[in-house]
């Protein structure tokens, strides 16, 4: 559906900066009477882009001596005029201004009104309209600087060069089925599959680095999971620094979801310790063994803990074949690490092995601080954090799920074109993925969502 959101045009006004005693506060005004605005309020004309020390008038009194910066449109952040008032960070000053400007015939902001307005106006798309917020809410020095690269268009550009990919290719198959006496046969020939593998291998490389954007940015939910006694409720303890889960030799204790929210750098960690997952006549125990399930398909991690002094297998199969054979190939060569644990009672080695297995895996005891620390440090690297962050952007889980989905017209279509020569089935499977990625910047979304996305912001941004 295409965007087919209004733009106000009334002018608005917020205080764009925080609450509390400051130097400075700032009130902004977007709108078509800030002209008007800007010769009562200072009682003379101002030079546009230029900062002026001016008197701050309500009629005749003088309400506080601020820096103003008037900039006309389009030339302004919204893309229309724009009024900048830097005065003294007193929130009683910042009011009287404030409702001066209202009684001028203009109306306070809604949250993300100036940044909506700049999306409507075309100065930023949707994906540097979130980065605004992702860089506010940043956590950690690495997270502000993929907010700063995807405000900067980093993330747009890429999602742009997809769909010049995915035109080019519409084009050709098009052509090839609307024109068929122009002896266009697309199946003769490798364009059409050569094209198909440069844009799977830009979705691949997408899809990580946005996936790496949203860790950085929202964090990480990790499941801990494993066989009763494993010692997943010792290692929720040893993360999150206190008694939150109930530790005990007795097989089962833990019967319901525990969730702990840890940082690591300012990079937020969801931690979830879940049932042990086995065999059970328990009603109860079989409700949480359910809910396990439920939050291992939703994790963006889960760490797999088993008793290293009962088996030093690393093999989830031999180890977990109940629960290995539900679980899909791509899941456990990209979300599974394997923890080892109570290496202290087994004696074997502690250490991270990366290679020679499906997965990652950590032999520790999560009694040990200094394992702990370990495990913390591999988390980081895992995450990515502290990785050479060129290219890197800031996204949202929304940005996953459209590429997701973008991603799977895209397989859908290369099978159409192997299985049956389906010329017409991939030139729509092309056009859908081209319309998943458009709602990623903004240029097909319905109303309703965008408004839920601005609706989030700060008021004044």
């Amino acid at each position: 559906m295409e965007n087919l959101l209004q733009l106000d045009k009334d002018t608005i006004a917020a205080i764009a900066t925080g609450t509390g005693k400051s130097g400075i506060g700032i009130v902004r005004i977007s709108g078509p009477l800030v002209s008007v605005i800007c010769k009562t309020l200072t009682q003379k004309k101002l030079e546009p882009r230029k900062a002026h020390f001016s008197k701050i008038y309500s009629g005749n009194e003088i309400i506080d001596e601020c820096v103003v910066i008037f900039f006309p449109g389009p030339a302004s952040f919204t893309g229309e005029d724009v009024l900048e008032i830097q005065a003294h960070g007193n929130i009683f000053l910042l009011n009287k201004i404030m409702n001066t400007v209202f009684s001028l015939g203009v109306r306070e902001a809604r949250p993300g009104e100036f940044s909506e307005r700049a999306f409507l106006n075309n100065k930023i798309d949707l994906t540097q309209a979130e980065a605004i917020a992702d860089l506010i809410n940043a956590g950690s020095e690495q997270a502000a600087s993929c907010a700063v690269q995807s405000f900067q268009g980093v993330f747009s550009e890429q999602i742009n060069l997809l769909v010049d990919e995915i035109i080019k290719l519409r084009i050709y198959t098009e052509a090839s089925i609307d024109f068929p006496e122009e002896e266009i046969d697309f199946l003769d020939t490798q364009i059409v599959k050569e094209g198909l593998t440069k844009i799977e291998e830009r979705f691949l490389s997408l899809k990580q680095k946005a996936h790496q954007g949203v860790v950085l940015s929202e964090g990480m939910t990790i499941v801990l999971a494993g066989r009763p006694n494993a010692g997943k409720s010792s290692l929720l303890n040893a993360l999150s620094g206190r008694d939150s889960a109930i530790v005990t030799d007795i097989a089962g204790t833990t019967r319901d979801i525990l969730k702990e929210n840890i940082s690591i750098d300012g990079i937020p960690l969801h931690v979830l310790d879940t049932a042990g997952i086995r065999e059970s006549n328990d009603p109860v125990e079989i409700a949480g063994i359910n809910k396990a399930w439920q939050e291992i398909k939703k994790a963006d991690l889960v760490l797999f803990l088993s008793d290293s002094s009962l088996s030093e297998d690393c093999n989830l199969e031999n180890l977990w074949p109940e629960v290995f054979k539900y679980l899909p190939l791509e899941f456990i060569e990209k979300k599974i690490i394997l923890i080892r644990n109570k290496a202290d009672i087994s004696g074997i080695k502690k250490g991270v092995t990366t290679s020679g297995f499906q997965f990652p895996v950590i032999t520790l005891s999560v009694k040990n601080e200094d394992d702990i620390s370990m495990l913390f440090n591999y988390l980081k690297s895992f995450i990515g954090f502290g990785s050479n962050s060129e290219n890197q952007f800031s996204a949202r889980r929304r940005h996953i799920q459209a590429l997701d989905e973008a991603y799977k017209f895209i397989k859908n279509g290369i099978a159409q074109l192997n299985n049956h020569g389906a010329g017409e089935l991939l030139a729509e499977d092309l056009r859908q993925a081209q319309t998943c990625l458009g709602s990623i910047t903004g240029q097909l979304l319905p109303d309703e969502l965008l408004g839920k996305i601005f609706s989030d912001f700060c008021i004044g941004k």
